[in-house]
Formats: structure tokens, sequence, C-alpha cells
């Protein structure tokens, strides 16, 4: 009975002293993602996180489990230009993409017997493979255009698939936007433009520039584009936001509305500078919205030293998303949930 006793105590106690234990310290990781990581990318697909940026010479793409191990994971070249021809040159801003069983790889390059503007344009590579970062990927050529542009990007929307890209018209670049016949095939006669510089932050560093467009799904059914203003060596580059009402038709100008001021913008206090050309995924429960960007340590006035970075945003009552403040680098944050 005395043995039972003691028996009974000693439980209460290690009961008392479990529930007294401290929980453990949530897992947390620190920017950035890739020391040299301008325009990034990235997709979560089947279980892993799929990452690339512009690499300029070639098209690397990293897989990793967690969003953290992009840092570590290592590069898989699954494409270099050829030697000569429209794109051999400067090869910037991939983003890959997953539609009806295929990865589709769409870039941006120029010719480099007269590379420039005028000769930049975007591409496409497929591949059936499951993994991306094997296969053989397929030069599917070309993506017809109306002007010469870069940084192209595909969404899909009411059954359709649409692709917006930043066009090269007169001094500046716009925002246009085309349905697709097929993922590398746009019904260019119903191209439209649908947003041009008009306020004095997409106007820096001498240019009149809006690119890297980025589709967000709103939470109360509204489309946004997020993109990025100025020239990539502006110290204030930042994100601006397109937003159409929920059933607004894509292919419209006036579906459009702009925010008057940048939705994602530098911080001085920490020392983040050029935030732009962004991206969006998920944690991988699905509960966490995740944005991934490029920025600079140091305001000086160069588009080099672009690092990617990746932070949790949340969401406003009317469905819009809060960016909040570019975190400094080596501020501890948590990890995605479900990791």
């Amino acid at each position: 009975m005395v043995s039972g006793k003691i028996l009974f105590v000693s439980a209460l106690l290690g009961i008392s002293h479990l529930a007294g234990a401290q929980a453990p310290a949530p897992r947390t990781f620190t920017n950035p993602l890739k020391v040299n990581g301008p325009d990034p990318w990235i997709i979560r697909h089947g279980g892993y996180y799929y990452y690339t940026n512009t690499m300029g010479k070639n098209l690397t793409l990293w897989k990793s489990k967690l969003l953290e191990g992009v840092k570590d994971a290592p590069g898989a070249v699954v494409w270099t230009p050829p030697a000569t021809g429209p794109n051999s040159t400067q090869i910037w801003a991939p983003e890959l993409h997953f539609f009806a069983g295929k990865w589709y790889l769409y870039y941006t390059a120029s010719d480099q017997a007269k590379a420039g503007d005028d000769t930049r344009y975007v591409f496409v590579l497929e591949n059936a493979s499951p993994d991306p970062t094997t296969g053989t990927w397929v030069d599917k050529g070309r993506v017809n255009t109306k002007y010469s542009g870069l940084d192209g990007t595909v969404f899909e929307h009411g059954g359709q698939r649409y692709f917006v890209y930043s066009a090269y018209v007169g001094p500046q670049s716009v925002l246009a936007i085309a349905p697709m016949k097929n993922p590398w095939t746009l019904d260019a006669a119903r191209e439209t433009t649908i947003a041009t510089p008009t306020q004095s932050w997409e106007k820096g560093g001498g240019r009149q520039i809006l690119e890297g467009p980025e589709f967000l799904a709103g939470k109360k059914g509204q489309l946004l584009l997020v993109y990025s203003a100025s020239a990539c060596w502006d110290d204030n580059y930042a994100l601006g936001m397109l937003t159409a009402r929920p059933g607004a038709d894509p292919l419209l100008a006036a579906s459009w509305v702009k925010s008057p001021e940048p939705v994602f913008h530098p911080s001085a206090e920490n020392g983040v500078w050029g935030t732009g050309h962004n991206g969006f995924t998920t944690s991988p429960d699905g509960r966490e919205s995740w944005i991934i960007y490029h920025a600079k340590a140091a305001a000086d006035g160069k588009c080099e030293g672009r690092s990617s970075r990746a932070q949790r945003f949340s969401w406003r009552p009317d469905g819009s998303p809060d960016f909040s403040v570019p975190a400094a680098l080596a501020t501890p944050q948590p990890v995605p949930s479900g990791e």
C-alpha cells in the first residue's frame, strides 16, 4: 500500500515536471536565401520548393523540402544558351510553372550580336519529367508578344491562361497582358497594355519602368498583379500593385486599378534597399503566405549586390495583402508552418 502511494506521488511529480517544462523554441531561419539572388522565383509542387534566380549565363534550379533549405541545396544547371541567335545572351528572370502535367521555364534573353532592348524577348522551355531538375528541356522558342520586353509570367483565371510581361513601349516599359493559346503561343491580336508609369516612384533611376509582374489571387476574389517600379539600380526600387475586382475582364485596361503608393518598399531603418522582383509561395500546410524578393544591403545606386529573401505576409480584411516592412538581414524568422 505504501509503495502504491509512492508510485502515485511520483507520477504526480512527473506530470507536474512535464507541465512546467518549457516548450521547445520554434525553428527559425535567416535571410538571405541566396547571397547572389537577383530576380528570385519559387514554386511549391509535390512536397518540394523549386527555386531559381537570374544567373545571366544559364538557367539553374534548386530543389528543397524546406524553404530555408534553398540556401544549401545543390544547383542543377538545366539549360545553357546557344552560342548565337535570339536567345544567346543576357539570360534573365527565369520563372518555373507547371501546367497539364508538364513544366515550363519562361526566361528573358537577347541576341548577343546586337544585345539590348530592341532584341530582348521572353522565351520558353518545356519538360515532361515529373522533376524539373531532371529530364530534357525542349526549346519552344520565343513567346509571340507584340513588343520586345522582359519578365514574362503566367496565371490562370476562369479556365483561361494569361501571359503578362513588361513591354518596351517608347522610352518606357509598360505592363501588357494577352490570353494564351498554349504555353508558348499568345492570342497576340488581343494583347492589351494595362498599366504605364504614372507615379513618381515608378520613374526612379532616370527611367520610367514597370517590370516583374507577378499574379496573386486576392482573398475576396480580386485579381492582383504585383510589379516592380523604377530602374533596378534605383535604391528606392519598390513594389506596386494592380487590382481587378471579382468578375472583371483581365484584358480590359479599365479593369485594373493601381495602388497610389508602393505596397512594399525599402526600409532605411532595417538597412534594406532596392526591394523588388518578387514571387509568392505558401507554407507546406497551406496556412501561410510567403513573398520572395530581392534587395540590397547598401544604398549605392547599383543593380549589383541583390540577394534573395523570403518572409511571411498577412491579409487585410478586404482581401488585399499586407506585406509589412522588409526585415533586416539576419533577423530570425519562424520557418513556414508545416515544416
